[in-house]
This record gives structure tokens, C-alpha cells and sequence, in this order.
């Protein structure tokens, strides 16, 4: 005797997964986790948001430098003056941010932000800058 069975059977179709790249916005498909639409798209997703960390800490010291050379511009019209240094803190000076250095014959270290430079003096008891503009001597 036979026994006859009877299967239903589903045929699955699996639609292909739509999805738009992260990098160029084109429509692609494939793996639910995927989110490029190639190679080239992943590699240069990852090479700009690379480029975008090293520009914002680039522009940050860029705008630093700036800030310091207009505030030495600005405080010193005669070529060489002295000010408080709590005053040009005040502004947003950073004296941490230079572009180079000159040392003068008595082993005084002065600070340039491009030709503006600060020297640091103890004056009565108060901290002070004194600024110069670099002279044609210096490059000695």
C-alpha cells in the first residue's frame, strides 16, 4: 500500500533590498547592513571624514595664530611697546600659539606670530608683554 503525502510548498522570492549610499546618495541593493553602493564610495566616505578632522583642528590653530598676530597689531602701533598681559588674555590671546622664535643677545626668548612678536617681563609685581615687530637684524 502507498501512502501518498502532499506538501505544500512556498517558493520565497526575497525582494532585493533598496537603500540609498551613504557617500554619492545612489540607490543600490544588497545586505541589510550594507550602506555603500562600492569600494570607491566607502573609500572616499572615509578619506573626507578624515580630511574634515585634520581641516577642524588645522583652522582652529589657523584662527588662533590670526587672532594672536591682530592683537599684537593692534596693541602695538610704535613698533614696540609694553602691555599687561591679563589685558591681551582678556582679548583672547593664547600665548601658547606662535609660528616662531628669536632669541636677543642677553638669552631673552621673544615669541612671533608671523612678524609680530611678546616677550614675558615681570614688571612691580605684574606680568607683562613686551611687543615688538620683527626687524632685519633678527634673521642673525
Amino acid at each position: 500500500m502507498l501512502i501518498g503525502l502532499s506538501i505544500n510548498c512556498c517558493i520565497i522570492t526575497k525582494m532585493p533590498l533598496m537603500k540609498n549610499c551613504i557617500n554619492c546618495n545612489e540607490e543600490f541593493e544588497g545586505r541589510t547592513d550594507k550602506v555603500f553602493c562600492s569600494s570607491y564610495c566607502k573609500s572616499n566616505y572615509h578619506y573626507e571624514k578624515r580630511k574634515e578632522d585634520i581641516d577642524s583642528f588645522y583652522q582652529k590653530v589657523d584662527k588662533q595664530l590670526k587672532k594672536n598676530r591682530r592683537l599684537l597689531k593692534q596693541f602695538n602701533k610704535a613698533g614696540k611697546s609694553t602691555v599687561r598681559k591679563t589685558v591681551l588674555l582678556e582679548e583672547g590671546f593664547n600665548p601658547r600659539f606662535f609660528t616662531h622664535f628669536w632669541k636677543n643677545k642677553k638669552g631673552q626668548v621673544y615669541l612671533f606670530c608671523y612678524e609680530f612678536g611678546f616677550l614675558e617681563i615681570k614688571d612691580n609685581q605684574k606680568t607683562k608683554y613686551v611687543l615688538v615687530q620683527w626687524q632685519d637684524y633678527m634673521r642673525r
